[in-house]
């Protein structure tokens, strides 16, 4: 079995602004998207927006609502520190909040967080110890 992560759906509250939004941030929404899905491919992942109460009865959840801090954060590398920059300027212009101002950060990268408009946690970081294949794919060292 190999390893590997295809999709990220995120529970949003109002699929159609959830679309929109990303498609502010320059992601292309795919054919196969309908008004109760919208699915963007992403250099080998494909990110899906789902309407909260339908992701959680889909999972068999007991909750539709996903209040505060979820317990994880979703992760955007660029290559420099002036894309993390025009990265979060970016999100908050398609309106995201400011979580985080781009910083340098104890491990010796630069990043900051935005939250998208269903409070999703986005991290943006430059990590000079990493690099990225010839298909934009992160490599690891």
């Amino acid at each position: 079995m190999k390893p590997r992560i295809n999709i990220i759906t995120l529970g949003v509250a109002d699929v159609g602004r959830a679309k929109s939004f990303y498609a502010k941030l320059g992601l292309v929404e795919h054919a196969m998207s309908n008004e109760n899905i919208g699915f963007f491919q992403m250099n080998g992942v494909v990110l899906s927006v789902y309407g909260h109460g339908a992701l959680a009865e889909d999972a068999k959840s007991e909750s539709s609502s996903i209040p505060g801090f979820r317990g994880m954060s979703l992760a955007w590398n660029v290559e420099t520190p002036v894309e993390v920059d025009a990265v979060l300027k970016q999100a908050v212009d398609a309106g995201a909040t400011l979580a985080k101002a781009a910083e340098k950060v104890f491990w010796g990268g630069y990043s900051g967080y935005f939250a998208d408009p269903d409070g999703h946690l986005w991290e943006v970081a430059h990590n000079p110890f990493v690099n990225f294949d010839a298909n934009n794919h992160l490599v690891l060292p």
